[in-house]
Protein backbone atom coordinates (compact mmCIF):
# COMPACT_ATOMS: atom_id res chain seq x y z
CA UNK A 1 0.00 0.00 0.00
CA UNK A 2 1.20 3.69 -1.21
CA UNK A 3 1.83 6.14 1.73
CA UNK A 4 -0.68 8.35 0.34
CA UNK A 5 -3.14 5.82 0.42
CA UNK A 6 -2.27 4.64 3.90
CA UNK A 7 -2.46 7.83 5.26
CA UNK A 8 -5.95 8.10 4.18
CA UNK A 9 -6.76 4.64 5.42
CA UNK A 10 -5.02 5.59 8.73
CA UNK A 11 -7.28 8.41 9.08
CA UNK A 12 -10.43 6.74 8.40
CA UNK A 13 -9.60 3.91 10.87
CA UNK A 14 -8.93 6.88 13.70
CA UNK A 15 -12.25 8.40 12.78
CA UNK A 16 -14.01 5.12 13.07
CA UNK A 17 -12.36 3.92 16.28
CA UNK A 18 -13.20 7.06 17.89
CA UNK A 19 -16.83 7.17 17.18
CA UNK A 20 -17.00 2.99 18.01
CA UNK A 21 -14.92 4.40 21.30
CA UNK A 22 -17.79 6.84 21.88
CA UNK A 23 -20.59 4.41 21.60
CA UNK A 24 -18.99 2.06 23.47
CA UNK A 25 -18.03 4.17 26.96
CA UNK A 26 -21.73 6.43 26.42
CA UNK A 27 -23.55 2.85 26.37
CA UNK A 28 -21.84 1.46 29.16
CA UNK A 29 -22.15 4.72 31.28
CA UNK A 30 -26.18 4.92 30.88
CA UNK A 31 -25.99 0.82 30.98
CA UNK A 32 -25.08 1.83 34.91
CA UNK A 33 -27.36 4.04 35.51
CA UNK A 34 -30.40 2.09 34.01
CA UNK A 35 -28.42 -0.80 36.45
CA UNK A 36 -28.84 1.60 39.31
CA UNK A 37 -32.57 2.68 38.98
CA UNK A 38 -33.30 -1.15 38.40
CA UNK A 39 -34.29 -0.60 34.68
CA UNK A 40 -32.97 -3.63 33.64
CA UNK A 41 -34.86 -3.54 29.91
CA UNK A 42 -33.29 -0.39 29.00
CA UNK A 43 -29.56 -2.23 30.52
CA UNK A 44 -30.17 -5.38 28.26
CA UNK A 45 -30.42 -2.35 25.58
CA UNK A 46 -27.80 -0.83 25.96
CA UNK A 47 -25.10 -4.07 26.56
CA UNK A 48 -26.15 -4.93 22.97
CA UNK A 49 -24.73 -1.32 21.63
CA UNK A 50 -21.69 -2.15 23.71
CA UNK A 51 -21.35 -5.45 22.27
CA UNK A 52 -21.64 -4.13 18.69
CA UNK A 53 -19.25 -1.56 19.40
CA UNK A 54 -16.48 -3.40 20.85
CA UNK A 55 -17.21 -6.47 17.97
CA UNK A 56 -16.35 -3.19 15.53
CA UNK A 57 -13.44 -2.32 17.36
CA UNK A 58 -12.10 -5.98 17.30
CA UNK A 59 -12.87 -5.94 13.36
CA UNK A 60 -11.00 -2.33 12.88
CA UNK A 61 -8.41 -3.04 14.67
CA UNK A 62 -7.90 -6.81 12.55
CA UNK A 63 -8.01 -4.16 9.77
CA UNK A 64 -11.29 -5.60 8.04
CA UNK A 65 -12.51 -2.04 7.77
CA UNK A 66 -15.50 -3.02 5.43
CA UNK A 67 -16.49 -5.89 7.61
CA UNK A 68 -16.39 -3.38 10.28
CA UNK A 69 -18.84 -0.83 8.40
CA UNK A 70 -21.29 -3.15 7.38
CA UNK A 71 -21.95 -4.97 11.10
CA UNK A 72 -21.66 -1.67 12.67
CA UNK A 73 -24.17 0.14 10.12
CA UNK A 74 -26.72 -2.58 10.13
CA UNK A 75 -26.54 -3.12 13.49
CA UNK A 76 -26.91 0.58 14.90
CA UNK A 77 -29.87 0.96 12.64
CA UNK A 78 -31.42 -1.92 13.73
CA UNK A 79 -30.49 -0.43 17.30
CA UNK A 80 -31.76 2.95 16.74
CA UNK A 81 -35.48 1.54 15.13
CA UNK A 82 -35.88 -0.94 18.02
CA UNK A 83 -34.85 1.68 20.50
CA UNK A 84 -36.92 4.53 18.93
CA UNK A 85 -39.96 2.07 18.69
CA UNK A 86 -39.41 0.65 21.97
CA UNK A 87 -38.34 2.77 24.45
CA UNK A 88 -38.04 6.21 23.22
CA UNK A 89 -41.22 6.90 22.09
CA UNK A 90 -42.33 10.92 22.60
CA UNK A 91 -44.50 11.97 25.71
CA UNK A 92 -45.73 15.57 26.58
CA UNK A 93 -42.40 16.51 27.95
CA UNK A 94 -39.65 15.13 26.10
CA UNK A 95 -38.91 14.28 21.86
CA UNK A 96 -37.94 11.24 20.44
CA UNK A 97 -33.90 12.15 20.28
CA UNK A 98 -32.18 8.64 19.77
CA UNK A 99 -33.17 9.10 15.77
CA UNK A 100 -30.75 11.89 15.78
CA UNK A 101 -27.63 9.40 15.33
CA UNK A 102 -29.42 8.53 12.10
CA UNK A 103 -28.12 11.25 9.73
CA UNK A 104 -24.43 10.32 11.66
CA UNK A 105 -25.19 6.87 10.33
CA UNK A 106 -26.12 8.31 7.10
CA UNK A 107 -22.93 9.94 6.68
CA UNK A 108 -20.47 7.05 7.73
CA UNK A 109 -22.35 4.90 4.89
CA UNK A 110 -21.55 8.35 2.13
CA UNK A 111 -17.94 8.45 3.57
CA UNK A 112 -17.50 5.01 3.17
CA UNK A 113 -19.54 5.04 -0.45
CA UNK A 114 -17.06 7.46 -1.54
CA UNK A 115 -14.07 5.20 -0.31
CA UNK A 116 -15.55 2.19 -1.93
CA UNK A 117 -18.62 2.45 -4.22
CA UNK A 118 -21.22 0.01 -3.59
CA UNK A 119 -24.97 -0.13 -4.02
CA UNK A 120 -25.31 -1.26 -0.20
CA UNK A 121 -23.59 1.32 1.38
CA UNK A 122 -26.43 3.70 -0.91
CA UNK A 123 -29.28 1.52 0.43
CA UNK A 124 -27.66 2.02 4.00
CA UNK A 125 -27.63 6.07 2.94
CA UNK A 126 -31.38 5.49 1.85
CA UNK A 127 -32.89 3.86 4.65
CA UNK A 128 -31.03 5.86 7.29
CA UNK A 129 -32.81 8.91 5.74
CA UNK A 130 -35.99 7.15 5.15
CA UNK A 131 -35.87 6.41 9.00
CA UNK A 132 -35.10 9.48 10.16
CA UNK A 133 -38.03 11.15 8.52
CA UNK A 134 -40.28 8.36 9.36
CA UNK A 135 -39.21 9.22 13.17
CA UNK A 136 -39.39 13.29 12.94
CA UNK A 137 -42.89 13.34 11.59
CA UNK A 138 -44.75 10.48 13.83
CA UNK A 139 -44.92 9.65 17.10
CA UNK A 140 -45.60 5.72 16.24
CA UNK A 141 -44.23 3.43 18.39
CA UNK A 142 -45.38 -0.14 19.26
CA UNK A 143 -48.17 -1.19 21.11
CA UNK A 144 -46.22 -2.92 24.02
CA UNK A 145 -43.59 0.08 24.02
CA UNK A 146 -42.05 1.07 27.41
CA UNK A 147 -40.98 4.49 27.46
CA UNK A 148 -38.28 5.74 29.29
CA UNK A 149 -38.67 7.37 32.48
CA UNK A 150 -39.27 11.14 32.29
CA UNK A 151 -36.46 11.59 34.72
CA UNK A 152 -33.86 10.00 32.60
CA UNK A 153 -35.55 11.54 29.31
CA UNK A 154 -34.82 15.01 30.03
CA UNK A 155 -30.80 14.51 30.82
CA UNK A 156 -30.65 11.91 27.81
CA UNK A 157 -31.94 14.46 25.56
CA UNK A 158 -29.66 17.24 26.30
CA UNK A 159 -26.40 14.66 25.72
CA UNK A 160 -27.57 12.45 22.43
CA UNK A 161 -28.62 15.81 20.95
CA UNK A 162 -25.23 17.20 22.12
CA UNK A 163 -23.59 13.94 21.23
CA UNK A 164 -25.03 13.34 17.77
CA UNK A 165 -24.45 17.09 16.67
CA UNK A 166 -20.55 16.62 17.45
CA UNK A 167 -20.38 13.40 15.45
CA UNK A 168 -22.40 15.32 12.32
CA UNK A 169 -19.81 17.70 12.46
CA UNK A 170 -17.24 15.73 12.51
CA UNK A 171 -18.21 13.44 9.73
CA UNK A 172 -18.73 16.73 7.60
CA UNK A 173 -14.84 17.64 8.61
CA UNK A 174 -14.09 13.65 7.19
CA UNK A 175 -16.00 14.71 4.16
CA UNK A 176 -14.56 18.04 3.30
CA UNK A 177 -11.19 16.51 3.90
CA UNK A 178 -11.71 13.85 1.05
CA UNK A 179 -12.97 16.19 -1.51
CA UNK A 180 -9.69 18.19 -0.96
CA UNK A 181 -7.61 14.81 -0.87
CA UNK A 182 -9.01 14.34 -4.36
CA UNK A 183 -8.71 17.43 -5.56
CA UNK A 184 -4.89 17.57 -4.46
CA UNK A 185 -4.33 14.47 -6.42
CA UNK A 186 -5.91 15.26 -9.77
CA UNK A 187 -3.66 18.86 -9.33
CA UNK A 188 -0.67 16.48 -8.71
CA UNK A 189 -1.41 13.66 -11.74
CA UNK A 190 -1.10 16.94 -13.75
CA UNK A 191 2.18 17.62 -12.56
CA UNK A 192 3.18 14.11 -12.58
CA UNK A 193 2.54 13.90 -16.46
CA UNK A 194 4.21 16.95 -16.89
CA UNK A 195 7.29 16.00 -14.77
CA UNK A 196 7.99 12.17 -15.86
CA UNK A 197 6.29 10.57 -12.64
CA UNK A 198 4.57 7.65 -14.24
CA UNK A 199 6.13 5.03 -15.30
CA UNK A 200 5.18 1.59 -16.80
CA UNK A 201 5.97 -1.74 -15.23
CA UNK A 202 5.95 -4.91 -17.14
CA UNK A 203 4.79 -7.92 -15.75
CA UNK A 204 5.47 -11.32 -18.41
CA UNK A 205 3.21 -13.07 -20.18
CA UNK A 206 4.13 -17.20 -20.66
CA UNK A 207 2.90 -19.18 -23.11
CA UNK A 208 2.71 -23.05 -22.52
CA UNK A 209 6.26 -24.31 -23.02
CA UNK A 210 6.83 -21.78 -19.95
CA UNK A 211 8.82 -18.78 -22.16
CA UNK A 212 8.17 -15.36 -21.95
CA UNK A 213 6.30 -14.13 -24.97
CA UNK A 214 5.64 -10.62 -24.15
CA UNK A 215 4.33 -8.77 -21.01
CA UNK A 216 1.46 -6.24 -19.79
CA UNK A 217 2.24 -2.75 -19.52
CA UNK A 218 0.57 -1.70 -15.88
CA UNK A 219 0.96 2.25 -14.91
CA UNK A 220 2.60 3.05 -11.82
CA UNK A 221 2.94 6.55 -10.59
CA UNK A 222 6.35 7.14 -8.40
CA UNK A 223 5.48 10.09 -6.11
CA UNK A 224 8.44 12.46 -5.31
CA UNK A 225 7.32 12.61 -1.66
CA UNK A 226 5.09 9.39 -0.93
CA UNK A 227 6.81 7.20 -3.37
CA UNK A 228 4.70 4.95 -5.28
CA UNK A 229 0.78 5.64 -5.20
CA UNK A 230 -1.03 2.53 -6.06
CA UNK A 231 -2.95 2.35 -9.23
CA UNK A 232 -6.35 1.62 -7.08
CA UNK A 233 -5.61 5.18 -5.73
CA UNK A 234 -5.36 7.59 -8.83
CA UNK A 235 -6.71 5.44 -11.56
CA UNK A 236 -10.54 5.89 -10.57
CA UNK A 237 -9.24 9.72 -9.77
CA UNK A 238 -7.88 10.04 -13.18
CA UNK A 239 -11.45 8.27 -14.34
CA UNK A 240 -13.47 10.64 -12.52
CA UNK A 241 -11.63 14.08 -13.64
CA UNK A 242 -11.78 13.15 -17.21
CA UNK A 243 -7.77 12.77 -17.30
CA UNK A 244 -8.47 9.54 -17.93
CA UNK A 245 -7.45 9.81 -22.23
CA UNK A 246 -4.49 11.73 -21.19
CA UNK A 247 -2.80 9.37 -19.29
CA UNK A 248 -4.05 6.46 -21.71
CA UNK A 249 -2.42 8.33 -24.34
CA UNK A 250 1.15 8.69 -22.13
CA UNK A 251 0.87 4.84 -21.70
CA UNK A 252 0.66 4.12 -25.53
CA UNK A 253 3.70 6.86 -26.17
CA UNK A 254 5.44 4.77 -23.16
CA UNK A 255 4.74 1.31 -24.72
CA UNK A 256 5.45 2.47 -28.08
CA UNK A 257 8.79 3.81 -27.05
CA UNK A 258 9.70 0.87 -25.52
CA UNK A 259 8.60 -1.53 -28.32
CA UNK A 260 11.18 0.73 -30.37
CA UNK A 261 14.12 0.24 -28.04
CA UNK A 262 13.63 -3.51 -28.64
CA UNK A 263 13.28 -3.56 -31.96
CA UNK A 264 17.26 -4.30 -32.67
CA UNK A 265 17.15 -6.98 -29.31
CA UNK A 266 17.10 -10.45 -31.43
CA UNK A 267 15.76 -11.51 -27.97
CA UNK A 268 13.57 -8.30 -26.74
CA UNK A 269 12.11 -7.71 -30.59
CA UNK A 270 10.28 -10.97 -30.86
CA UNK A 271 7.80 -9.61 -27.28
CA UNK A 272 4.62 -8.05 -28.09
CA UNK A 273 3.06 -5.78 -25.14
CA UNK A 274 -0.54 -5.51 -24.16
CA UNK A 275 -1.72 -1.88 -23.05
CA UNK A 276 -4.82 -1.46 -21.35
CA UNK A 277 -7.39 0.83 -22.93
CA UNK A 278 -10.22 2.64 -20.93
CA UNK A 279 -13.81 3.64 -22.16
CA UNK A 280 -13.51 7.19 -22.15
CA UNK A 281 -9.83 6.97 -23.91
CA UNK A 282 -11.53 4.57 -26.71
CA UNK A 283 -14.56 6.89 -27.14
CA UNK A 284 -12.49 9.75 -27.70
CA UNK A 285 -13.33 10.98 -31.58
CA UNK A 286 -9.70 10.86 -32.73
CA UNK A 287 -8.46 7.64 -30.72
CA UNK A 288 -7.86 5.13 -34.07
CA UNK A 289 -5.54 7.98 -35.59
CA UNK A 290 -3.84 8.85 -32.33
CA UNK A 291 -2.74 4.96 -31.84
CA UNK A 292 -2.54 4.85 -36.02
CA UNK A 293 0.30 8.01 -35.82
CA UNK A 294 1.83 7.22 -32.62
CA UNK A 295 2.56 3.72 -34.23
CA UNK A 296 3.89 5.49 -37.19
CA UNK A 297 6.03 7.73 -35.18
CA UNK A 298 7.83 5.28 -33.50
CA UNK A 299 8.43 2.61 -36.03
CA UNK A 300 7.17 -0.24 -34.46
CA UNK A 301 5.66 -3.46 -35.78
CA UNK A 302 2.11 -3.07 -35.07
CA UNK A 303 1.65 -6.53 -34.35
CA UNK A 304 3.87 -6.29 -31.37
CA UNK A 305 1.22 -4.05 -29.60
CA UNK A 306 -1.73 -4.81 -28.30
CA UNK A 307 -4.60 -3.61 -26.62
CA UNK A 308 -6.54 -4.73 -23.98
CA UNK A 309 -10.41 -3.39 -23.94
CA UNK A 310 -13.03 -4.71 -21.12
CA UNK A 311 -16.80 -6.12 -22.15
CA UNK A 312 -17.82 -2.41 -20.61
CA UNK A 313 -15.93 -0.80 -23.39
CA UNK A 314 -17.22 -3.03 -26.56
CA UNK A 315 -21.08 -2.83 -24.65
CA UNK A 316 -21.24 0.70 -24.18
CA UNK A 317 -21.30 1.74 -28.36
CA UNK A 318 -21.10 -1.59 -30.00
CA UNK A 319 -21.00 -0.18 -33.72
CA UNK A 320 -18.49 2.48 -33.23
CA UNK A 321 -16.26 0.39 -31.22
CA UNK A 322 -16.21 -2.22 -33.52
CA UNK A 323 -15.58 0.27 -36.72
CA UNK A 324 -12.55 1.48 -34.43
CA UNK A 325 -11.37 -1.82 -33.79
CA UNK A 326 -11.43 -3.11 -37.53
CA UNK A 327 -9.40 0.03 -38.51
CA UNK A 328 -6.61 -0.53 -36.11
CA UNK A 329 -6.73 -4.15 -36.80
CA UNK A 330 -6.20 -3.73 -40.40
CA UNK A 331 -3.23 -1.84 -39.71
CA UNK A 332 -1.85 -4.83 -37.88
CA UNK A 333 -2.85 -3.71 -33.92
CA UNK A 334 -4.63 -6.94 -31.76
CA UNK A 335 -7.28 -6.94 -29.59
CA UNK A 336 -7.84 -8.73 -26.53
CA UNK A 337 -10.85 -8.64 -24.26
CA UNK A 338 -9.80 -8.24 -20.60
CA UNK A 339 -11.85 -9.50 -17.76
CA UNK A 340 -13.59 -11.78 -19.39
CA UNK A 341 -16.35 -13.29 -17.95
CA UNK A 342 -17.13 -10.52 -15.96
CA UNK A 343 -19.31 -8.19 -17.76
CA UNK A 344 -21.83 -9.08 -20.59
CA UNK A 345 -20.08 -12.06 -21.92
CA UNK A 346 -22.13 -12.84 -25.05
CA UNK A 347 -20.94 -15.06 -27.91
CA UNK A 348 -23.28 -12.40 -30.27
CA UNK A 349 -20.56 -10.08 -30.08
CA UNK A 350 -17.61 -11.80 -29.13
CA UNK A 351 -18.14 -13.35 -32.92
CA UNK A 352 -18.38 -10.21 -34.10
CA UNK A 353 -15.09 -8.39 -32.77
CA UNK A 354 -11.57 -8.28 -34.35
CA UNK A 355 -10.10 -10.17 -31.14
CA UNK A 356 -6.94 -11.76 -31.25
CA UNK A 357 -7.09 -13.13 -27.25
CA UNK A 358 -9.53 -13.76 -24.32
CA UNK A 359 -8.43 -12.89 -21.25
CA UNK A 360 -9.71 -15.38 -18.14
CA UNK A 361 -10.66 -12.86 -15.27
CA UNK A 362 -8.47 -13.75 -12.36
CA UNK A 363 -11.58 -14.24 -10.38
CA UNK A 364 -12.21 -17.20 -11.96
CA UNK A 365 -8.56 -18.45 -11.81
CA UNK A 366 -7.88 -18.18 -8.16
CA UNK A 367 -11.48 -20.24 -7.56
CA UNK A 368 -10.24 -23.13 -10.27
CA UNK A 369 -8.59 -25.77 -7.77
CA UNK A 370 -10.57 -25.28 -4.68
CA UNK A 371 -14.16 -25.35 -6.61
CA UNK A 372 -15.37 -28.19 -8.87
CA UNK A 373 -17.84 -25.87 -10.63
CA UNK A 374 -15.17 -23.10 -10.92
CA UNK A 375 -13.19 -25.93 -12.78
CA UNK A 376 -15.72 -26.67 -15.04
CA UNK A 377 -16.29 -23.06 -15.79
CA UNK A 378 -12.63 -22.45 -16.62
CA UNK A 379 -12.34 -25.17 -18.63
CA UNK A 380 -15.82 -23.71 -20.29
CA UNK A 381 -14.14 -20.44 -21.13
CA UNK A 382 -10.84 -21.77 -22.66
CA UNK A 383 -12.86 -24.21 -24.74
CA UNK A 384 -15.17 -21.11 -26.22
CA UNK A 385 -12.11 -19.14 -26.83
CA UNK A 386 -10.69 -22.15 -28.80
CA UNK A 387 -13.84 -22.45 -30.38
CA UNK A 388 -13.44 -19.15 -31.81
CA UNK A 389 -10.30 -19.67 -32.66
CA UNK A 390 -8.93 -16.84 -29.87
CA UNK A 391 -5.51 -17.27 -27.93
CA UNK A 392 -6.63 -17.66 -24.26
CA UNK A 393 -4.54 -16.01 -21.53
CA UNK A 394 -5.64 -16.88 -18.10
CA UNK A 395 -4.37 -13.75 -15.94
CA UNK A 396 -3.93 -14.24 -11.76
CA UNK A 397 -2.17 -17.28 -12.03
CA UNK A 398 -0.45 -17.63 -8.35
CA UNK A 399 -0.06 -21.49 -7.64
CA UNK A 400 1.46 -24.59 -9.71
CA UNK A 401 -1.51 -26.24 -9.14
CA UNK A 402 -3.46 -23.68 -10.93
CA UNK A 403 -0.89 -23.38 -13.65
CA UNK A 404 -1.39 -27.43 -14.46
CA UNK A 405 -5.06 -27.33 -14.63
CA UNK A 406 -4.86 -24.02 -17.29
CA UNK A 407 -2.29 -26.25 -19.21
CA UNK A 408 -4.37 -29.80 -18.66
CA UNK A 409 -7.22 -27.20 -19.89
CA UNK A 410 -5.27 -26.66 -23.08
CA UNK A 411 -4.95 -22.47 -22.19
CA UNK A 412 -2.26 -21.07 -24.16
CA UNK A 413 -0.63 -18.40 -22.07
CA UNK A 414 -0.50 -16.96 -18.42
CA UNK A 415 0.27 -14.42 -16.32
CA UNK A 416 0.46 -13.98 -12.87
CA UNK A 417 2.63 -14.05 -9.84
CA UNK A 418 3.29 -17.87 -10.11
CA UNK A 419 5.95 -16.30 -13.31
CA UNK A 420 6.55 -12.59 -11.90
CA UNK A 421 5.65 -9.71 -10.53
CA UNK A 422 4.86 -6.06 -12.57
CA UNK A 423 8.32 -4.97 -12.42
CA UNK A 424 10.15 -1.80 -13.93
CA UNK A 425 11.33 -2.28 -17.17
CA UNK A 426 14.92 -3.04 -17.08
CA UNK A 427 14.33 -5.54 -14.51
CA UNK A 428 12.02 -7.25 -16.96
CA UNK A 429 14.52 -7.14 -19.88
CA UNK A 430 17.09 -8.44 -17.77
CA UNK A 431 15.26 -11.07 -16.73
CA UNK A 432 14.43 -11.87 -20.29
CA UNK A 433 17.38 -12.01 -21.19
CA UNK A 434 18.86 -14.05 -18.59
CA UNK A 435 15.94 -16.69 -19.32
CA UNK A 436 17.23 -16.43 -23.25
CA UNK A 437 20.96 -17.46 -22.06
CA UNK A 438 19.24 -20.26 -20.08
CA UNK A 439 17.59 -21.38 -22.68
CA UNK A 440 20.42 -21.58 -25.07
CA UNK A 441 22.34 -23.23 -22.45
CA UNK A 442 20.25 -26.40 -22.38
CA UNK A 443 18.98 -25.41 -18.68
CA UNK A 444 15.43 -26.56 -18.08
CA UNK A 445 13.04 -24.49 -17.42
CA UNK A 446 12.03 -25.96 -14.18
CA UNK A 447 15.41 -25.29 -13.05
CA UNK A 448 15.65 -21.61 -13.83
CA UNK A 449 15.10 -18.94 -11.20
Amino acid sequence: MDKLSEQYSHRLIFAYQAGALLVLCVSMIWCMVFVAYGWWELAATDVVLAIVSFASLLLIRARRLTAALVVSELAFLAFILGFCLMFDTPTANAPRVTHLYLPVLAMLGYINYLRRKSKFQLAVVAACLASFIFLSASNWALPFARPVPDEIRFVGTWINSFLATAMVCGCIYVIRLEFTRQKGMVRELQQAMRNDELELFLQPQINNAGDIIGAEALLRWKHPQRGYVAPNVFIPLAEESGLMPLVGGWVLKDACRTLASWADDPVLSRLTLAVNVSASQFAVSDFQQSVLDTVAFYGIEPSRLKLELTESVIIADMEPVIAKMNALRAAGIRFALDDFGTGYSSLSYLRRLPLYQLKIDRSFVNDSTENQHAAGLVRNIIQMGRDLGLVVLAEGVETTAQHALLLDSGCHEFQGFHFGRPVPRETFEAAVQAAAVHAQAGIPQSARS
